[in-house]
């Protein structure tokens, strides 16, 4: 069965796994045998998964915010949040009947902790009767290893399966899936920043038009880049800028969380895995993020303690829109050189003002001006820098050993998309939920499904599994 979930969580598609499986394994399966392995594995890792979040919740302030028993807190941590997408459609609209009540088990049990089991209630959602959650990690919680539906725990509110912002420029049927990535880091602190000049690779024009074009941020064509790359001068002060070298710290191990619950709950999830891991209890602990407001809210509710950090890139994209909007590139480009090491320096307050001499210049973007005329892109930067800008001391980071941009994330998103992103690949919110979870599984560190394994083949009872009537 592990070989089975396996293939099925990590593949393009459960076709995919049971091929895999027939050639590789000598298992000829059946992707239909695969996908209700997959959905009931999944099932169960999602059970657990909310029922430590809801009883991580119900702990002490002061227990939330330190180490678990047994638990080593790291030195250096980084949490960082962000979306993907997949595509949902729902042939059978999930029941808003109250769900049925079970027992919660405290997250000590997932620490390693042996703790009686305690009963939690879950906070009521919008429309839904409060519900007491079992966690199958109890042996004594559920001798028949039944585990409660995914809706048991935290249920989805249909408002959410309508409420993301592009979904009329994507489609009807995208939508969001959050993503949180939990790194252990190694890094030095100290007595100055270590790298004061910026490195000379955000210092390529070629490269930078195509980083901020894939951004979506209005940039100017990538033919005056490379115009302006050969440029004899251009190309002299790039390589002077690049013997600037900053090594970010090395990434030790890492956990991901992802889900399709609203950020509400999602909060919870990314919380009690990194309490799991004593996260809170670390000496240099960071959170990044892009600039949606999301991600601060998170932060603000839950990482409190962790300094916040604005992803550099997508700070650099506004900067170089910004300072090209209405110039020639050459012009923009001088000025994208100087504003760019002092946001690299963590002088924000320097860009924001020349970015509002020149508003001034430009004057106020009319109501329903065009988002890619030079008003509105200075309009936007101003705006995006100076709600950030307690976000950006980048060379107090720099010297703290912190990373400062969102690349692991990023990579984390895609690799999550790989398994359940498609234009013809649909799943419905609960099976949605379950492959995120084995996949998020999967990707983690530490050994995740091992021990899952471990514990169930430990608590089979042998028998068979009849669902009572309700």
């Amino acid at each position: 069965m592990a070989k089975i979930i396996y293939a099925g969580s990590n593949n393009t598609s459960y076709q995919q796994a049971d091929a895999d499986l027939e050639h590789l394994a000598e298992l000829p399966v059946g992707a239909k045998q695969v996908r209700r392995l997959c959905k009931r594995i999944g099932a169960e890792r999602v059970a657990q998964r909310d029922a430590a979040a809801v009883a991580y919740q119900a702990l002490p302030l002061i227990q939330r915010k330190a180490a678990p028993a047994q638990v080593t807190p790291p030195q250096v941590v980084a949490v960082g949040v962000d979306g993907g997408r997949l595509q949902i459609l729902e042939r059978h609209p999930q029941q808003t009947a109250p769900p049925p009540s079970a027992t919660a088990t405290p997250p000590t049990a997932l620490a390693g902790a042996a703790v009686a089991d305690t009963p939690v209630l879950v906070p009521a959602a919008a429309g839904v009767a409060a519900t007491v959650v079992s966690s199958p990690l109890s042996a004594a919680a559920d001798p028949a290893g039944v585990v409660p539906t995914v809706s048991a725990a935290l249920p989805l509110p249909a408002a959410d399966l309508a409420s993301d912002d592009d979904e009329a420029e994507r489609g009807q049927h995208w939508r969001e899936d959050k993503i949180g990535l939990l790194l252990t880091l190694v890094s030095t602190e100290a007595k100055a920043d270590p790298c004061p000049t910026i490195p000379g690779h955000f210092l390529n024009p070629v490269r930078m038009s195509r980083l901020v074009r894939e951004l979506k941020k209005r940039a100017p064509p990538q033919a005056e880049a490379a115009k302006e790359a050969d440029d004899p001068l251009a190309a002299d002060e790039a390589l002077a800028a690049n013997t600037a070298q900053w090594e970010p710290p090395k990434v030790q191990g890492k956990r991901v969380v992802a889900s399709r619950r609203p950020w509400e709950q999602f909060g919870p999830l990314v919380a009690t895995a990194a309490w799991e891991q004593g996260f809170f209890a670390a000496s240099r602990k960071a959170f990044l993020g892009d600039g949606a407001d999301n991600n601060w809210t998170l932060h603000r509710n839950y990482f409190s303690s962790f300094v916040a950090i604005l992803d550099f890139i997508h700070a650099l994209s506004y900067v170089f829109a910004a300072a090209c909007a209405g110039r020639s590139f050459a012009t923009g480009w001088e000025v994208y050189q100087r504003w760019i090491q002092w946001v690299w320096s963590g002088a924000v307050n320097r860009v924001l003002e020349e970015l509002t001499q020149r508003q001034a210049e430009l004057g106020e973007p009319a109501g329903d001006e065009a988002a890619g005329s030079p008003r509105s892109v200075v309009a936007r930067a101003r705006t995006y820098l100076s709600n950030n800008q307690e976000r950006m001391r980048y060379a107090e980071y720099r010297r703290l050993g912190l990373p400062i941009t969102t690349s692991h994330v990023e990579s984390m998103v895609k690799q999550m998309n790989y398994r359940v992103k498609g234009t013809e690949k649909f799943w419905n919110e609960e099976g949605a939920e379950e492959i995120l979870q084995l996949r998020a599984d999967y990707l983690s560190d530490g050994g995740v499904m091992d021990t899952f394994w471990k514990h169930r083949e430990a608590t089979e009872s042998g028998q068979n599994r009849y669902r009572t009537a309700v």
